[in-house]
């Protein structure tokens, strides 16, 4: 036991090891936390804003539906030949130099498709988005691994992940007033200036990570000894508990593990991409032609998302159970697309499918991500959480491409809407049959 003195009055408060722990974790999430929020909010701003630009952009250019799918894509072919080596370099350099580098190159670049006119160059700056971009997610659920023990992990990583809904939220209605209200402003189209705006306070935020974060517990000045003692312990808990049944990259190639959350996270990531990309699409071809409105509609399923986020990951924490967390989710939402493919209804009832759809596959989100980092540990974890993200990434290249040639195939979202159905299943069914009961769960540790 150790003492504190209260504060509310001279008598004294006895505080156990546990509760100075948790109040120590509290500490540092808040610490890292919402400044790690932003730059993702930002992130994903900048990734997914391609998805209201082009109800502008592609009448303007003369795009088709399956040349954005493409660009969509292609995104993600920058995005997987860069984000392992710059996970690896992330452990070389330390993660506020790589957020700076990350930060100041995908916010120029987001920011370059104002000048964009043909499809080539369309391709070019999706390619470089993706580069520019690549090692940022993996490489913060690599930060998390350094400060966080596995036991308190998928409540942290659901509040970082809720990221995904907040951009929706912001992104949406802002991204539809800019395009309602400023096209024609000294000239440019509305869909010019959503990409000014979208990219250049990333490159800000870059500088500011850099200066405020810290690249580990050791290097936290703000942190007494006793509480980098005790973030320490937890940390060498996880480290000696039996987790790690490979040491290497090499190891991790050989683990079907891996290949099992690839798939599921191709699943998770193609989720979240569909609600960024084709929401706003789908809603205003229920007939809605106000775009700022649109916004605010496309907005609703990020809301409920986030809501979803936080409970699923803190029931996860508290049960410690992974698996059936996820697929449940993805089940759901498997539920929600294909009664929308089947239905095609009225503007309201799309919406409400389309927040049970979106604000499931979220949910799935914090538990999930827990996942990657418990099967490697150490060194390893770098080269094992990039490896899924980018195998989950490959299968991204294509999903786009190919919910955008249904499209134009079809003259209907209906058949791209029930491949998002069949993935969601399929993603719900390997987690649960390729993946051990135990998989996420920290091992007891002797008191």
């Amino acid at each position: 036991m150790i003492t504190a003195r209260d504060s509310a009055d001279t008598g004294i408060q006895t505080v156990t090891d546990e509760q100075f722990a948790n109040r120590t974790f509290a500490r540092v999430k808040w610490k890292i936390l919402p400044l790690l929020m932003i730059c993702y909010v930002l992130a994903l701003i900048d990734r997914n804003v391609i998805g209201f630009a082009k109800l502008g952009f592609m009448k303007d250019l003369g795009f088709g539906e399956t040349v954005f799918g493409i660009g969509a894509g292609v995104f993600f072919v920058g995005y997987i030949l860069f984000e392992i080596p710059s996970n690896l370099m992330l452990q070389r350099i330390g993660f506020r130099k790589t957020a700076l580098r990350i930060m100041l190159m995908w916010g120029l670049a987001c920011a370059a498709f104002s000048l964009m006119h043909n499809e080539m160059v369309f391709y070019v700056l999706r390619f470089i988005l993706g580069v520019a971009e690549a090692g940022f997610f993996p490489g913060v659920l690599l930060f998390l691994t350094l400060w966080i023990p596995r036991n308190r992990r998928a409540s942290v990583t659901a509040m970082f992940m809720a990221a995904i809904p907040i951009s929706g939220m912001i992104g949406g209605p802002l991204a539809g007033g800019i395009m309602q209200h400023l096209d024609g402003f000294y000239g440019f189209k509305g869909w010019q200036i959503l990409f000014l705006v979208a990219g250049l306070p990333a490159c800000v935020m870059g500088v500011v990570t850099y200066l405020v974060l810290d690249n580990s517990p050791k290097e936290a000045k703000w942190l007494s000894d006793r509480e980098r003692a005790v973030i320490s312990d937890e940390l060498a808990a996880d480290e000696g508990s039996g987790a790690s049944e490979h040491h290497s990259l090499l190891g991790a190639l050989k683990d079907k593990r891996v290949y099992i959350l690839a798939f599921t996270a191709l699943a998770v990531f193609s989720g979240a991409v569909a609600a960024a990309f084709w929401v706003p699409t789908i809603i205003r071809k229920t007939g809605v032609s106000d775009l700022f409105h649109v916004g605010l509609l496309s907005s609703l399923p990020f809301l409920v998302g986030m809501i979803a986020q936080y409970l699923v990951g803190r029931h996860s924490d508290k049960v410690m159970e992974r698996r059936w967390h996820v697929a449940i989710c993805l089940g759901i939402s498997a539920l929600g697309w294909l009664t929308l493919a089947l239905l095609q209804p009225s503007t309201t009832v799309s919406v409400v499918l389309l927040v049970v759809a979106t604000a499931s596959v979220l949910g799935a989100t914090g538990p999930f991500w827990t996942l990657p980092g418990s099967l490697l540990t150490g060194k390893a974890a770098a080269g094992s959480i990039a490896l899924v993200t980018t195998l989950a990434g490959v299968g991204n290249v294509f999903m786009p491409a190919l919910v955008g040639a249904l499209i134009d195939l079809t003259g209907s979202m209906a058949a791209s809407q029930v491949a998002y159905g069949v993935l969601m299943l399929a993603g719900a069914a390997a987690i649960v049959m390729g993946t051990p009961p135990e998989a996420g769960r920290p091992v007891a540790r002797a008191q």
